[in-house]
Order: C-alpha cells, then structure tokens, then sequence
C-alpha cells in the first residue's frame, strides 16, 4: 500500500518535469522546423501526451479488458475539454486560433459523433478499428502540409538554443519522463482503486482516464506558464482527436474480438464527450480566447461528471437519478448558459477574467 503511495508522488513528480523539458523542446523544434507552434502542439506534443492513453488502451485490448480500455479514451476527452482547458484557463485566458475553430474543434465534435454511430451495434470492430487508424494519418498529414509557417511569417516563439538535434533531444526526454511518470501513477491508482473494489469500467472513466491525461495536464498548464497558449489549446484539441482515431483505433486493430459497448457507455458517458466536444464552440468562439470564468465553468461541469461516476459505484439508483438529471436539466442548462454568455461576450458586455 505505502509503495503505491510512493510511486503516486514520484510519478506525479516526473510528470511535472517531463512536461517543462517537452514544452522546451517543441517551441524550439517548430522554429527549426519551420512550423507554427499551434502545429507543433497538435502534432508532436498532442501525439506525445497521448502516449500513455495508446499505452494502456491497446495493453488492456490485448489483454481482454475492453472497459478499461473505452473508458481510458472517453474518460480521458472529457477530462481533457473539462480539466485540462479549465485549470489552463484559470492560470491564464488562452488564446485560440481561427483554423481551432474553423477545423480542428469540428473535427473534435465529427470523430466523437463518429464513435457513438460507430458503437451503436454494441461494439468495435478490428475493421473500424483500422478504418480510424487511418482517418488518423490522413490527418496528421494534412495538419504538416497545412501548418508550414511562411518565410515571412511572425515568430513568436524565444530564440532556440542548441541546433534541431537538441530539441529533438528536448522532445524524446520529456516524453519518457511522461510516459514513465503516468505509467507510475496509473499503475499505483488502479492498484489503490481495487483495493476498495471499484468497477474496471470506473477505474478507466476517473482513475486510468485522469491519470494518462495528467501528461496534458502538465503540459498544457506549462506552456500556457511559460506563453505558449497556442500550444496548451493544441494540445488539448490534437490530444482528443489522437485519442479516437489513434488509441481507440488502435485498441480496436489489436483486440482480437474487438471492442465490446457497455449500454451505459453508449446512453451517458459518449453523450457527455460529444457534447464537451460541442461546448468548445461557443467558448472558443467568444473573442477567439478561453477566458478564466470559461475555464471555471468546465471544471463545475467535471465536478458533476464525477459526481455521476461516483454515485454509480456507490449506488445504481442514485446512479440513475444523477445521469437522468445531468442530460435532462444540467447539459442543456449549459449548453443555454454558453450560448446566452458566448452572445453577450461577442456584443461586448463580457464578464471580468
């Protein structure tokens, strides 16, 4: 018990660090490379923070445990959009780029719709697995192709130090130190979580999917810390869509039944993605930024969430209550409390951050 205590801090710890040596590493290889750092925060940072979700998600196909694995990637884009963007926001308003909204956020809300359509037959299969492996390249190709930075362009990234070589370097550190940190943290959460008897399923929607998401988490507060707020909204968005068409993908290709749809799964917790994915939209919408009281409302938006998934291990009717309540009365009272606030921000009586 004490050693998974232990391995919980010191995961934790390398997380934080592994996320400061990568964000370095990333501003410094999109100068080199000629790239935006919004790419670069959608490619090689998203791809890399995801890391630990494809890790566990494509261990857990291949060892059988379907739940743990779709609850790994639901979980972890509801904490993502919720958590992640929230607490970012809170240290500081982000900025958004006009092709987040415009592309990348549509693209988010397409491939979670795409999933639920996906599910409907009650499972994943190897084929559609693959079918969303390859939407996967395809995207990242065009997001390289599409994210060259001009000649002429701004740079408003620091002036690298060290030639290409050593960013790289940067890079490749950071993501071991997160990749080994959130292995540490996951592995002692799950430990601690069986051993008061709480469901595979659950442990994949909270602790799995909070865990492998913390590399984000670290990330995304780090560089919106150091200035890098294109990246730390990348971050997030590349993360999502990695997160459907790489890990669940994957997860899908390697199992060898594919992956089962637990009913539940399929009526609240793909509802409640698509519809955090939805809530970008007007977010980022209202003055291209994320402002402090947006990232607010996501992390009371969590707070229900977990509240739900909480309550189903404790009791299945008060379970019922609260999922019944949440997509009933609390998500289109959200969805009514952005729109209301996204108009008034684009009319000028914008609240204080």
């Amino acid at each position: 018990m004490w050693s998974d205590w232990l391995l919980l801090v010191v995961g934790l710890a390398l997380l934080i660090f592994g996320a400061q040596v990568l964000v370095q590493g990333a501003a410094n290889l999109a100068l080199r490379l000629n790239v935006t750092p919004l790419v670069v925060g959608l490619t090689v940072v998203a791809f890399g923070t995801s890391s630990p979700e494809l890790a566990v998600s494509v261990r857990s196909a291949l060892e059988g445990q379907a739940a743990l694995s779709l609850g790994n990637v639901v979980g972890s884009n509801i904490f993502n959009v919720l958590v992640v963007l929230g607490a970012s926001a809170l240290i500081t308003p982000l900025a958004v780029e006009a092709r987040l909204v415009r592309f990348d956020v549509p693209l988010m809300i397409g491939v979670s719709v795409a999933v639920l359509l996906l599910a409907l037959d009650g499972s994943l299969s190897r084929v559609e697995g693959g079918v969303l492996v390859a939407a996967g390249i395809a995207y990242t190709a065009l997001l390289y192709r599409q994210g060259r930075r001009g000649e002429d362009a701004d740079v408003d990234l620091p002036v690298a130090r060290g030639g290409i070589w050593l960013a790289l370097l940067y890079v490749v550190l950071g993501l071991a130190l997160l990749g080994l940190g959130a292995r540490w943290l996951v592995d002692s959460a799950t430990d601690l979580a069986r051993a008061f008897g709480v469901s595979e399923l659950i442990i994949g929607l909270t602790i799995v999917a909070a865990g492998t998401s913390l590399p984000e988490v670290a990330t995304s507060v780090v560089a919106s810390l150091r200035g890098e707020r294109d990246m730390a909204v990348g971050n997030v968005v590349g993360s999502n869509v990695f997160n459907v068409l790489w890990v669940l993908g994957a997860a899908g290709l390697f199992s060898s039944s594919g992956i089962a749809i637990d009913a539940e799964v399929l009526r609240f917790d793909l509802v409640v993605m698509i519809a955090v994915a939805v809530a970008c939209l007007p977010v980022f919408f209202s003055g291209y930024q994320i402002e402090r009281w947006e990232g607010a409302f996501f992390l009371v938006l969590y707070v229900g969430y977990l509240a739900v998934l909480v309550a189903s291990a404790v009791r299945d009717d008060l379970s019922a209550d609260l999922r019944m309540a949440l997509l009933g009365f609390g998500l289109p009272l959200s969805a009514l409390t952005l729109a209301v606030l996204t108009w008034r921000s684009r009319a000028g009586v914008r609240p204080s951050s």
